[in-house]
């Protein structure tokens, strides 16, 4: 009964963990660029002196979904969509480096490159990007950003940097409590991507599917309801066996 009791309590509090991670993933359903939280439950021995008897039921994070998200047209000169495998290169609030697919970048009032939520963009050479006066912008394919400077005529381009852009798979990367992904503990930095990296003009949005994280939610709760009727029953027949014990 103890280990009945156990494993029905650990598995409750997975649960509850799941449900906060697909509540996470609805909550960013239209957040540009925002890849799923995968979640899952795995068994766990129960350390500690005894027989090893006792499993429990452990709530873990499986990393992000890799797979894209829907692109949308904007006609943005600033907006940009990365091909699969490429992080925009920016910067933490704490300073690091850190990556991400937000393309929705944005010029400051002080000429910095950020994006939509006002992350620092990075260049080539791992330096905040600043954009000089301009009248228009433009980004090519291998993330170099042109400009043609104010009072300039049309036809004169200048150079002012380039995007640093990465290539990782998913899976190489972790996300941090900042929500932004950064490389895992140990593994070396990814490497510089070159050629076509981006798409300018077009936005990638959220690759979460809310069709099936509702659906995850309806299915976590029912999964929680019957762990906690497991525990009831588990109580009431301890109660039961109390009352036997007492009586004779």
């Amino acid at each position: 009964m103890d280990k009945s009791l156990y494993i029905a309590m650990t598995g409750a509090s997975a649960t509850l963990r799941a449900q906060a991670g697909v509540a996470h993933n609805l909550a960013n359903a239209d957040t540009v660029g925002f890849q799923a939280t995968l979640t899952g439950t795995v068994a766990a021995p129960v350390a500690g002196p005894g027989l090893p008897s006792r499993v429990a039921t452990i709530g873990q994070s499986m990393g992000v979904s890799g797979a894209a998200g829907a692109i949308t047209t904007t006609g943005n000169a600033l907006d940009v969509a990365l091909q699969p495998g490429h992080w925009l290169a920016v910067q933490d609030s704490a300073g690091g480096v850190a990556y991400t697919r937000a393309g929705d970048l944005r010029v400051s009032q002080n000429g910095l490159l950020t994006t939509g939520s006002g992350l620092p963009v990075l260049d080539a050479s791992g330096a905040p990007m600043s954009i000089p006066p301009h009248d228009s912008v433009q980004i090519g394919g291998d993330g170099t950003v042109s400009i043609v400077p104010q009072g300039q005529a049309a036809s004169t381009m200048a150079n002012a940097g380039r995007l640093q852009i990465v290539a990782a798979q998913t899976r190489d990367l972790v996300r941090g409590e900042d929500g932004l992904m950064h490389a895992a503990p140990g593994a070396p930095a990814p490497t510089p991507a070159s050629g076509s990296v981006l798409t300018a003009g077009v936005l990638e949005g959220s690759n979460v599917d809310g069709t099936g994280m509702l659906v995850s939610m309806i299915q976590l709760a029912r999964q929680f309801e019957m762990q906690v009727r497991v525990l009831h029953s588990g109580d009431e027949s301890a109660r039961a066996a109390n009352t036997l014990l007492s009586s004779r």
